[in-house]
């Protein structure tokens, strides 16, 4: 049966996302207070793709692959013709950000619905494209058109959490079970607004540290006040930094939102009394990288700006501004420096820049055009885990979703049916332009 004019069941939709969003108390990433069991997802999602697998006389191959207990990935492919070639949706997920039920509106963990909108956590991120993806494969199994590609659906474990490796779709990578996707595109199924997204950035994730020396706030000519040293230090990087990680000019042909950034988001000190200029203070923060610049090379950087901070011969430390006329970061007569420490948190990770000359690309606009009538492109310098390994590896990464952006990673997460409904059809669309050349 041919898969033209083919249209989401929302009954079937819906009912397969409530079950998924019943499982999101479990599916919580943020060890080690909330360990996920993605099976609580797989399950939901076999019970529906099973029926129709080769085991049951179906075309579906099924596979689930699983590296540590209760936290499987799924592959299931639908298969084409003999060499006739391969095209694979990835990165749908089955693990959710945390949600404090306290500060929603609604009950996160339950699927409720007004309207078009789709309530729950995961809705948007990634739960309902899981639904989504299944539901798409379930027709293809049930209908059992004649393709020339093979079509492959990968659903993951351990997307929100990049600390702990070994469980997702890295150690599927890494043992070559998806090395088949590279003859064809890739379109990872876990971004927003319905619309390509054609760029990400890298994040480096920092601590700055300042070292003074304590003292009574009414004497603080005889202080290293490490909280204006940490200020003073943070805009002395942050100049040098936008120095060298100037707007790259690729940026504006991609459309980011935003250059390169480093900015703090974090701020701490071991405590006191207001009367009492505490000893040291640290300021965290992050570096976003559009993925024109190398991210180690960014890092290398700052640590250069930070050693020429604490090397008395460079006077870069004397040269910072002051707060007022009792402010100073060197006590010579006591032979005190203020003292600078960056680390770096335990991961960073890489934008990407999709290819805009491959078929991927090329069938991907022409699938938004057909489907909403137009195909405008974005890309921002949020950051999405493995997508930039996955294209040096040789993958030919795009990036596709349905979700809202306004809700990613939020209270009272929703999404909306209206905007899956459409998601199928480009899903359908791409199989289709895929199926004609």
């Amino acid at each position: 049966m041919p898969i033209e004019g083919i249209e989401l069941d929302d009954e079937t939709f819906v009912g397969l996302l409530g079950k998924l969003i019943g499982e999101s108390k479990h599916l919580q990433n943020n060890p080690p207070e909330f360990v996920p069991k993605e099976d609580r997802a797989a399950r939901h999602v076999l019970e529906v793709l099973q029926p129709l697998s080769q085991e049951n006389g179906g075309p579906l191959r099924i596979r689930h692959i699983s590296y540590v207990e209760g936290r499987g990935n799924i592959v299931v492919e639908y298969p084409g013709e003999q060499d006739g070639g391969i095209m694979s949706f990835v990165g749908c997920h089955m693990d959710v950000v945390t949600a404090n039920p306290d500060t929603w509106t609604f009950d996160p963990f339950s699927l409720s619905i007004d309207g078009d909108k789709l309530r729950g956590r995961g809705t948007t991120d990634c739960l309902g494209h899981v639904a989504l993806v299944t539901e798409f494969f379930r027709q293809l199994g049930e209908r059992r058109p004649k393709l020339k590609r093979t079509i492959v659906g990968v659903y993951i474990a351990n997307e929100e959490n990049s600390k702990i490796l070994g469980i997702g779709i890295d150690e599927m990578v890494s043992r070559g079970e998806l090395d088949s996707l590279k003859a064809g595109p890739l379109y990872w199924v876990d971004v927003a607004d319905s619309q390509p997204c054609i760029g990400t950035g890298g994040i480096v994730a920092w601590s700055l540290k300042a070292k003074g020396k304590m003292f009574h706030s009414g004497l603080p000519h005889k202080s290293i006040n490490p909280l204006e040293l940490a200020m003073s230090s943070l805009g002395y990087m942050q100049q040098r930094f936008y120095a060298d990680f100037p707007p790259h000019p690729e940026e504006e042909r991609y459309g980011f939102a935003t250059p390169s950034t480093m900015k703090p988001t974090q701020w701490s000190y071991p405590g006191g009394s207001i009367n009492q200029i505490p000893g040291e203070a640290t300021i965290c923060g992050d570096c976003r990288i559009t993925p024109f610049y190398d991210v180690q090379q960014v890092m290398e950087k700052l640590r250069g700006y930070v050693d020429d901070l604490n090397s008395a011969s460079s006077g870069a430390l004397e040269a910072l501004p002051t707060a007022g006329p009792c402010s100073k970061y060197v006590l010579p007569e006591e032979g005190l420096r203020g003292k600078l420490e960056l680390t770096f948190f335990d991961s960073y990770s890489k934008g990407i820049a999709c290819n805009l000359d491959s078929v991927g690309f090329n069938a991907m606009t022409t699938a938004f055009s057909k489907v909403y009538g137009y195909c405008k492109p974005y890309a921002i310098t949020g950051s999405l885990p493995c997508i930039r390994e996955l294209q040096e590896a040789g993958y030919d990464v795009q990036c596709i979703g349905f979700g809202r952006m306004a809700t990613y990673h939020a209270n009272d997460e929703y999404a909306l049916l209206s905007d899956f409904r459409k998601g199928f059809e480009v899903m359908r669309e791409l199989v289709l332009h895929f199926n004609a050349v």
